[in-house]
């Protein structure tokens, strides 16, 4: 008897497991299709999705909590994380590790994806003038960008700590963070704006012209020069990111230890590099990164201001070139695993970090 209990208790599970994923996909798949061939209002069409999402997913996980409530406790409790991470692991999949690999795919297909070339397109990448180019620019971005962006932060940070001002000065340097990329490239575009043999409305040349100087195009100047020129606007828009998050870093220095240096006859430059800096390199470390991924990626600031002119190309507007303007889906596809490849070390380094802090 128990032992027909048991098989029965088993079978019973095994047809639980079977049934409410699928009366899942089946329910959520019918409400999909009907959004997608009704002809509902938008507006309607809007508010019906967004309580689908909500209840949906609700749905979801009640369902499968209760499906592993079901099951013996030593299974209950290998089960039950899965049931919380697996439909944001299986949503990250779709969106993240399909269009990854068919990314990797299609970059060994020729222009019109009808032709396998091999390791072609990566030979192109690194040969091609253009692409040099903004590989090169994209260099400049992340050595200059990152070392302005955490050295003014961490410089910024220490001075406000010891101001009568330190929140006005912070909200004040904190400010640009509030703008998208794409304003700060036009308010910077009239910072730079050249007019030639005439009346200069930009501020930069506005200011060379008042002091006796000859305006300048600066955006159009040789190398490295206009990159530079463009390197200022994302030190001037990151480097309040990086001074907040070292602030709280330096905040959390105990002041005891600090006292107990002054008292030991330790001047500001010895706390500073001996007690500050490596009490707080983690978070220095995960700034740097977090900002070499972000100069990895740059896109907007250059479109905006040269649109990949006068040699300012990065690898991300090579990548909208090839792929949406000459529909070269070889070149784009592996320009973007190229970036991909690039950030993969910075993002290992940081889990690392994240690892040897505890925090998984």
């Amino acid at each position: 008897m128990e032992l027909r209990a048991g098989k029965g208790n088993a079978l019973r599970l095994l047809l639980l497991s079977v049934l409410v994923p699928a009366l899942n996909i089946g329910v959520h798949g019918l409400i999909f299709w009907f959004f997608r061939d009704s002809g509902l209002p938008p507006v309607a069409n809007a508010v019906f999705a967004v309580l689908w999402g909500v209840i949906g997913i609700y749905s979801i996980y009640f369902t499968f909590n209760w499906l592993v409530e079901q099951y013996p406790d030593q299974w209950k409790r290998r089960l039950l994380p899965f049931v919380f991470v697996g439909p944001a692991a299986l949503l990250l999949g779709w969106l993240l590790v399909l269009p990854t690999l068919r990314t990797l795919y299609l970059s060994f297909m020729n222009a019109n994806s009808t032709e396998f070339v091999g390791f072609a397109n990566f030979a192109a990448v690194f040969t091609d003038r253009l692409l040099v180019t903004a590989l090169r620019n994209n260099l400049l971005w992340v050595v200059f960008g990152t070392f302005l962006c955490v050295g003014f932060g961490l410089l910024i940070a220490i001075l406000a700590d010891r101001s009568s001002f330190e929140r006005v000065a912070k909200a004040i340097i904190f400010m640009p963070m509030a703008i998208s990329f794409v304003a700060a490239g036009v308010i910077w575009k009239f910072i730079y704006y050249y007019q030639p043999e005439q009346e200069q409305i930009g501020l930069l040349n506005a200011i060379v012209v008042a002091f006796g100087g000859e305006p300048q195009a600066w955006l159009s100047m040789i190398q490295p020069w206009n990159n530079l020129f463009l390197i200022a606007i994302l030190v001037w828009m990151q480097t309040g990111f990086a001074m907040v998050i070292f602030s709280a870093a330096i905040k959390s220095i105990p002041e005891d230890m600090l006292e107990a240096a002054r008292v030991d006859g330790a001047n500001e430059w010895t706390i500073f590099f001996k007690i500050m800096i490596p009490t707080i390199s983690g978070t220095v470390l995960s700034v740097t990164t977090t900002i070499i991924v972000f100069t990895l990626k740059i896109f907007d600031v250059v479109m905006i201001m040269t649109g990949g002119q006068y040699e300012t190309d990065v690898v991300a507007t090579q990548f909208y070139r090839q792929l949406f303007m000459y529909q070269n889906t070889g070149y784009g596809s592996t320009l973007a695993i190229v970036l991909l490849i690039a950030v993969i070390p910075v993002i290992i380094v940081n889990l690392r970090q994240f690892r040897k802090e505890g925090g998984f």
